[in-house]
């Protein structure tokens, strides 16, 4: 499978979709300790003249461990037929199971980005703003929720510095 590199306004796919529909693995690390994690929150969009995503992760989670230790992530995006991987990692740690093997996913390596061969959009992102999601600043009360153990969120505004698309 060939992959090529493209700009964000080349991506056909609703970004949106993708993300609530499809979910993405966020991937944090290096190429020789990294982690995946399915993730269906996040957003997309222009911030300080950069193309950026809006990554969130519980401080519970050894995905947000790695995030903390590297600069670079990377997010990627599977069709259906790979939705039980993406299961997987959405419902078990990095810290009990390595989620690659027990997939099967295939990873590799672009420009320092740790990416799955089975993967057709792929995004290499550098960390550039972090903050924490505190319950004092929720406009609605119901938002607090989805925080009965109360591990809000951090997010990582991540510029995206590379995006491959597989073509066949």
């Amino acid at each position: 499978m060939n992959r090529d590199e493209i700009k964000v306004g080349d991506i056909s796919e609703n970004l949106f979709s993708l993300l609530v529909n499809n979910w993405m693995l966020v991937t944090a690390g290096n190429p020789t300790q990294f982690n995946p994690m399915t993730a269906s929150w996040g957003g997309f969009g222009h911030l300080w003249n950069k193309q950026v995503i809006f990554l969130f992760i519980r401080p519970t989670r050894f995905t947000y461990k790695l995030m903390e230790k590297n600069d670079c992530c990377s997010v990627t995006f599977f069709d259906n037929t790979y939705r039980n991987i993406l299961e997987f990692c959405g419902t078990k740690s990095g810290f009990d199971v390595d989620k690659v093997k027990e997939t099967g996913l295939r990873p590799f390596v672009r420009d320092n980005f740790v990416f799955y061969e089975q993967a057709y959009l792929m995004m290499g992102c550098k960390k550039i703003y972090w903050d924490d999601l505190k319950c004092e600043k929720f406009l609605e009360d119901s938002i607090e929720n989805f925080y009965p153990e109360k591990d809000y969120h951090r997010m990582y505004v991540c510029e995206i510095k590379l995006i491959l698309k597989s073509t066949k």
